[in-house]
C-alpha cells in the first residue's frame, strides 16, 4: 500500500465515522443525548489530610434530585467520577450526570452542564478527514498545497477567535480588579510520587488552601500556582483574591494573572501571523 492508497483509506474511514456521528446526533441516539443531567449541591466538604494524595480531588458529599422519582439522592466523589473537584464549599452547585437508567454510574462536573447533542467526536472525525484530504492533495499536486490547505482555514479560524480572546482578556482584567481580598492559610500539602521506568521518580506537590469569604463561606481549594516554595508552605498565611460570583476563581497574585492573560492574546496573534504566512508561502510556491 503506497501513500496515496493509505491516505485515501484514512479519508474514507474518518468520513464514514463523521457521517455516522452526525446521523446519530440527528436521530437523537448519541451518548450525550442519552445522558441524564442534573444539578447537585455540595452538602459537606471533608478536610484533606496533610501529606495525603491529591488523587480524586477534594472529598465532598453531594445531593441532587433524581430525574425519575424526584427524590433526593446523596453521593460522594470517591473513585473515578468524572471531573476532579479542586475547589469546594458547602452550597456549591455541581453537575451530576449518568446514562439513562443507570444512576449508579454517575459522573460529576465542576459546573452544571446543559444538554448536549454529542457533536464533538464527529466534528473531530471531520477534522481528521480534512487533514487526510489535504495530505492527499499535497502528495498528488505538491507539498505547497499542504501549506494552503491547512494555513488558510486555520488562519480564518484563529482570526475569528482573536477578538473573542481580546474581549476575554479585558473582561478578566476587570474581574481581577473587582476581586475581594481576604486572608487564607495553607492547611495541607499533598504529595504524590510517580514511578516511571523511563523517566524515573517524579513528585507532585499540591498545597491546599483554606479561606473564608466576607459573607462567611468557607472555601477549600487546591492552590497550584503563584505560591513560592509550595513544598514548605504548610501552615503559611497568604493573601487571597477571589471573585465573589465564582469562589473557584481565586489567585494569590493578580499581577501574574494579568501578565498571563496578555500573553494569551500575544500567542493568538502570533498564531494568526504564522498561519497566514504559511498560506501565503504555499500560494507563492505553486
Amino acid at each position: 500500500m503506497d501513500w496515496e492508497e493509505f491516505l485515501a483509506l484514512w479519508c474514507a474511514v474518518w468520513a464514514v465515522l463523521a457521517l455516522a456521528g452526525y446521523g446519530m446526533a440527528l436521530a437523537g441516539v448519541t451518548r450525550a443525548q442519552r445522558t441524564v443531567r442534573r444539578t447537585g449541591r455540595i452538602e459537606q466538604v471533608r478536610m484533606p489530610r496533610h501529606g495525603g494524595s491529591r488523587t480524586g480531588g477534594i472529598s465532598v458529599v453531594i445531593s441532587y434530585r433524581d430525574a425519575t422519582s424526584d427524590e433526593e439522592v446523596t453521593v460522594t466523589n470517591d473513585g473515578e467520577r468524572g471531573e476532579v473537584i479542586t475547589a469546594a464549599w458547602e452550597g456549591r452547585e455541581i453537575g451530576v450526570s449518568h446514562p439513562r437508567g443507570r444512576p449508579h454510574a454517575y459522573r460529576l462536573a465542576n459546573t452544571p452542564q446543559e444538554p448536549s447533542r454529542g457533536l464533538g467526536q464527529p466534528t473531530f472525525a471531520l477534522f481528521l478527514f480534512y487533514c487526510g484530504l489535504v495530505a492527499l492533495v499535497a502528495v498528488g499536486w505538491g507539498w505547497p498545497w499542504a501549506l494552503i490547505g491547512l494555513g488558510g482555514p486555520l488562519t480564518v479560524f484563529a482570526a475569528v477567535h482573536l477578538p473573542g480572546t481580546v474581549r476575554a482578556k479585558n473582561h478578566r482584567i476587570e474581574k481581577l480588579a473587582a476581586m475581594d481580598t481576604v486572608h487564607g492559610r495553607i492547611i495541607a500539602v499533598l504529595k504524590d510520587v510517580t514511578v516511571d521506568q523511563d523517566n524515573g521518580t517524579s513528585t507532585t506537590i499540591t498545597p491546599v488552601l483554606s479561606f473564608t469569604t466576607h459573607d462567611g463561606t468557607a472555601v477549600t481549594a487546591h492552590c497550584t500556582s503563584n505560591l513560592p516554595d509550595p513544598a514548605g508552605s504548610y501552615g503559611r498565611d497568604v493573601t487571597v483574591h477571589y471573585a465573589p460570583g465564582d469562589l473557584a476563581d481565586f489567585t494569590l497574585d493578580r499581577a501574574a494573572e494579568r501578565r498571563g492573560d496578555k500573553l494569551d492574546v500575544v500567542v493568538n496573534a502570533l498564531a494568526v501571523a504564522v498561519l497566514l504566512g504559511a498560506a501565503v508561502v504555499g500560494m507563492a510556491m505553486l
